[in-house]
């Protein structure tokens, strides 16, 4: 949704519009879903967080002043349902594979960043299965879930850095050590050598 055409429709929400409310519900529906479902594993946690997120969205966008930051705003309060919903469960996510499409018909390859050449998202494909959901387990929860948002979510490392509230330098750090965890499994066990493109500062970071 463009800049303009969102901040009008936020203002016919605060209005009570309910049409402007489904619209944006459409707009951000499927990559809240996507973000949940990877992010618990389960389809029913993802429903029922995102059911979480439409009640909170309605209770708290009355009071949103919008400043062009609506995206952050959202995969915030995302973010910290699973969270809390992690929280409560004193248990991990049940890990999902990777390179299994979803019901979408969409997987983490295809969904990597554009810069991504297309035979490395393939040999990513090819790789991320036991090797690397073991590896999205061992990373500690902040840095996971600031994959998740990056490569599900949609998100740029700024925006990410909103959300957890953190410095962008720290959140690159984050996903840069998580990713070349990931990247040292697949080259242990396999010839194809991934890439990661991180946007920073003045240039790119290779990963």
């Amino acid at each position: 949704m463009e800049t303009e055409q969102l901040r009008k429709t936020i203002e016919k929400v605060q209005a009570g519009d309910t049409v402007a409310y489904e619209a944006l519900l459409a707009a951000y529906g499927s990559r809240l879903y996507g973000y949940f479902y990877r992010a618990t594993g389960h389809h029913h946690d993802a429903e029922d967080l995102l059911s979480e997120c439409t009640l909170r969205l309605v209770r708290t966008l009355k009071n949103y002043d919008d400043r062009g930051r609506f995206e952050p705003w959202l995969f915030r309060i995302a973010a910290n349902l699973v969270r809390d919903r992690i929280r409560r469960s004193k248990t991990r996510p049940r890990p999902i594979s990777l390179s299994v499409e979803d019901d979408n018909g969409k997987s983490f390859a295809a969904e990597l960043p554009g810069d991504c050449p297309a035979a490395d998202a393939n040999a990513l494909a090819a790789e991320a299965s036991w090797e690397v959901r073991q590896a999205m387990e061992s990373l500690d929860e902040p840095t996971r879930q600031m994959i998740l948002l990056r490569h599900f979510g949609d998100m740029s490392f700024k925006e990410i850095a909103k959300v957890f509230e953190c410095p962008l330098g720290t959140t690159l750090a984050k996903v840069h050590r998580g990713l070349a965890k990931l990247r040292k499994i697949l080259e242990a066990n396999s010839s194809n050598h991934v890439g990661y493109a991180v946007p920073a500062g003045n240039g790119e970071v290779k990963l």
